[in-house]
């Protein structure tokens, strides 16, 4: 395969990664108004499982190679179930979109912290100000909420466990499709022992079902195999980085779609992250630990 051709695979994954997972808030928001948070998951776990298995059918392979698994099903803990449970949970105990993709925009500098044996200032700065700039762009969603203990604390666990999940699976060496189903099978079971501890109610409406076929199949499913590619293809910071440019995606749609007007410090915002994003990019990459 030439690298032309490898360039713009690898530009179409991310472009995908990045405009799925940045539609991901939205439905998640109106799954959350017609259903519990472990209800919606269970639900969205379970489609995500029957089309993996419905895609292993046809590749004959269902499960990661022996030896590895116990790894696996580690790693699904942490990046899909534990880190799923906490988000919803955050956002159900509310803490505002603005506040929790604020949190969240800390694990690209808590990765390179981990990861990388020197800290590169060129590398960090551009982190510092992507970061800058989503706090502006979602300074009206910050302003607005009154920081719920319960909430900010869910929001805290997923960043751990989002952060310590990426590292775990850049270090698997399969492919996506042989580790997804055995990690959303474990997820599914996490959920299930938690419903003793959790409310379960879902509202069978047209809505809810559009949110959870989206978060099921193009979230779970395909969004979820680009991320591991991306993970396994390159630097853990510079993927980690592109989920500074979800709220830029969420911000556009929520513009085009709903009309709601952006503030100069939103578009300053947005200009920020770019800026930002494209500085950790184009920054040399030390030695990994």
């Amino acid at each position: 395969m030439s690298l032309n051709r490898v360039n713009l695979l690898t530009q179409g994954a991310t472009s995908g990664f990045v405009l799925l997972w940045g539609c991901a808030a939205i439905f998640t928001r109106l799954g959350l108004d017609h259903a519990s948070p472990l209800a919606l998951l269970i639900f969205r776990f379970a489609i995500a499982l029957g089309t993996l298995m419905l895609i292993g059918c046809f590749r004959r392979r269902w499960l990661p190679a022996r030896g590895t698994r116990w790894q696996v099903i580690l790693t699904g803990l942490m990046l899909i179930g534990g880190y799923s449970v906490c988000y919803f949970q955050a956002m159900a105990h509310g803490v505002t979109p603005g506040l929790i993709a604020t949190i969240m925009g800390i694990q690209p500098i808590l990765t390179l912290c981990i990861v990388e044996r020197r800290m590169q200032g060129f590398r960090l700065a551009g982190l510092v100000l992507a970061l800058s700039g989503l706090i502006l762009l979602v300074w009206r969603s910050l302003s607005a909420s009154h920081l719920p203990v319960s909430g900010v604390i869910f929001a805290l666990a997923a960043l751990l466990f989002m952060t310590l999940g990426a590292i775990l699976q850049k270090k698997i060496r399969q492919p996506p499709a042989d580790v997804l189903p055995l990690q959303y099978g474990i997820s599914l079971v996490l959920c299930v022992c938690l419903l003793p501890a959790d409310v379960f109610y879902v509202s069978y409406t047209p809505a809810f079902f559009i949110s959870v076929l989206f978060l099921g199949v193009l979230i779970s499913v395909v969004a979820q195999l680009l991320l591991y590619r991306l993970l396994s293809a390159g630097s853990i910071v510079n993927v980690t980085s592109l989920f500074y440019l979800v709220p830029v995606i969420t911000a556009v749609l929520d513009y085009l779609l709903l009309g709601n007007t952006l503030p100069w410090s939103a578009v300053a915002g947005m200009g920020a992250i770019l800026l930002g994003i494209m500085m950790v990019f184009r920054a040399p990459r030390p030695q990994a630990a």
